[in-house]
């Protein structure tokens, strides 16, 4: 079930997906309360392009630590990508 980001109050939360259009943003939404997650979706700021580079909005999905796996896998299940930490260069 989607939360508002004070819900989770101090804890730390993982970021599990990225959706860059807001059809994509309610599908994953819809995949999440299907499993009955808790989740937070924030907007920010990525940057697109190779060439010619631009900023965008997106929505960014969190969940507790504890159910990040959990998440990944209804992501997956649903035919979606979970993001995944860049390795460091």
């Amino acid at each position: 079930m989607r939360r508002d980001p004070d819900f989770f109050e101090e804890r730390e939360l993982s970021l599990v997906y990225m959706a860059r259009r807001l059809k994509e943003s309610l599908a994953v939404e819809k995949v999440l309360d299907a499993g009955s997650m808790d989740y937070a979706v924030e907007p920010a700021y990525y940057q697109s392009g190779l060439l010619f580079r631009s900023t965008k909005i997106g929505a960014y999905f969190y969940v507790l630590p504890q159910d990040e796996d959990r998440a990944r896998s209804l992501l997956r299940e649903g035919g979606y990508k979970p993001y995944e930490i860049p390795p460091n260069r």
